[in-house]
């Protein structure tokens, strides 16, 4: 007989019929005559009780029933008699698959910390909080696939080896195949990369978008979703050293054309794990966040405010507010300003657009003024900006000069130069941080919560 899933036996009626469920044992509990276990396999939140006639089972098996063995039960599926579930299963055979040793098996008790948990990375999608978020990470995962799939967007494989740095950041990750102990070397006493495997020196991506809008601008619409490296020594609750994004890349679409699908696709999202996440959410909800829920439909429910970054400063130097860093015309916005529009000056989403062009990338389109550039920052409650675009710079000449001006090197990007030089046309694209995006929608408050495996300074154990 084919076993069931046990979100699907939840959802089926209690009639008698015959089951096979397979899972962990969550808890064990009951009297002389009667043994009640929880199960869980992953597929939700909710577990399904066994019941177990002691009378019917060798004590030798029951004994080797702890709580993170994995066993096979055939049963009946009948409506339960105690609170909390509406059916369970009278269990007439059990199998071991493997047993978990009480006085050593991690998850014996509950209540465990978050950061416990992420030293056992490898165990805890067994907990019902981080079983949620996987569940709630593959749910965003298909959707924006999905969003993208049906407005006509092709997905686009940007490479994860790149000679090219996209922003300027300078915290990459190398790729060599060069022996570290015996380095080539040339006769200025610089490793010599042409010995290297790509003949040249070369890293992980910081981001695909340069390779992203080189497919805008022969397909129209792309975007990426990929992992991205930067080897940034932060050890805070925002930073990965490993991490994933999606970048959308659209040919023709101008600074509000960018803003609109921005808008719309962080609606979409939301929208959808709203309804299709429903128990995972209010787990959460109930378990860490008892806003989450009303945050998620703030979103949704609130059109973005749109407003220039002037503006915006003075709105914050106006406020009376006390900041922890200060705000003058100029500065990267922080945090803590970011949430203050947001949360108590408009009081629904907000979109920051035309920032100054020395705090943005060299490759933003340039306004008239000479000082700001087309830049846009979707700003959400709780965590600031959580997504960050513009239109990109059509100009072969503008961007030629701002290239130089910043001193980066042509021979890394020159491919990116000629797509200027040659059918050029007005694109804009953005990105946006698959983790960021979760740590709002699970209302976890830690960016190594939201991700399997994640990766940090001095950390890359599992």
């Amino acid at each position: 007989m084919k076993s069931m899933r046990i979100a699907e036996l939840l959802r089926t009626p209690g009639d008698g019929r015959d089951v096979v469920v397979k899972g962990w044992v969550r808890t064990k509990r009951g009297n002389k005559n009667v043994a009640f276990i929880a199960m869980n396999d992953g597929s939700c939140v909710s577990n399904i009780q066994i019941v177990v006639d002691l009378a019917s089972f060798d004590e030798s098996l029951l004994k080797q029933i702890t709580t993170g063995a994995c066993i096979r039960v055939d049963g009946r599926l009948v409506e339960s008699l105690g609170s909390g579930q509406g059916v369970e299963v009278q269990a007439s055979k059990i199998e071991i698959y493997g047993t978990a040793d009480p006085e050593t098996y991690p998850l014996q008790k509950k209540g465990h910390s978050l950061e416990f948990l992420r030293d056992i990375a490898y165990l805890r999608p067994r907990t019902n909080t981080f079983g949620a978020i996987l569940r709630i990470r593959h749910a965003m995962a298909y959707a924006i696939h999905k969003y993208f799939n049906d407005r006509g967007f092709y997905y686009l494989h940007t490479p994860l080896i790149t000679g090219s740095d996209a922003e300027g950041a300078g915290a990459m990750f190398q790729v060599t195949t060069l022996d570290l102990e015996n380095l080539p070397r040339t006769e200025e006493g610089k490793v010599d990369y042409t010995q290297d495997f790509f003949g040249k020196e070369c890293n992980l991506t910081v981001s695909g978008q340069l390779e992203g809008e080189l497919g805008a601008l022969s397909i129209g619409q792309i975007y990426t979703f990929g992992p991205t490296f930067r080897a940034e020594n932060s050890n805070t609750p925002r930073h990965l050293a490993e991490f994933w994004m999606i970048e959308p890349e659209m040919a023709f679409y101008e600074l509000e054309d960018n803003m609109n699908l921005a808008e719309d696709f962080l609606k979409y999202l939301v929208r959808y794990a709203l309804e299709n996440c429903k128990e995972d959410l209010e787990f959460m909800n109930k378990m860490w966040d008892n806003e989450l829920i009303d945050r998620l439909k703030f979103v949704v429910e609130n059109d973005f405010c749109r407003v220039d970054y002037t503006e915006a400063i003075g709105i914050l130097k106006a406020s009376g507010r006390k900041f922890e860093f200060p705000c003058d015309w100029g500065c990267d916005l922080q945090s803590e300003h970011e949430r203050y529009l947001v949360e108590e000056h408009f009081k629904r989403p907000v979109i920051l657009i035309n920032y100054p062009k020395e705090i943005k990338a060299f490759y933003m389109k340039q306004n008239d003024d000479g000082k700001t550039v087309r830049a846009m920052d979707v700003l959400f409650p709780k965590i600031g900006e959580i997504i960050g675009g513009s239109e990109r710079e059509a100009d072969y000449g503008k961007l030629s000069a701002r290239v130089k001006e910043l001193g980066i090197n042509i021979n890394d990007i020159w491919w990116y130069l000629d797509t200027r030089r040659w059918g050029s046309a007005p694109h804009s694209g953005f990105g946006l941080g698959f983790e960021r995006l979760l740590l709002f929608v699970t209302g976890m408050t830690n960016i190594r919560d939201v991700i399997p495996f994640p990766r940090t300074p001095k950390n890359a154990e599992f």
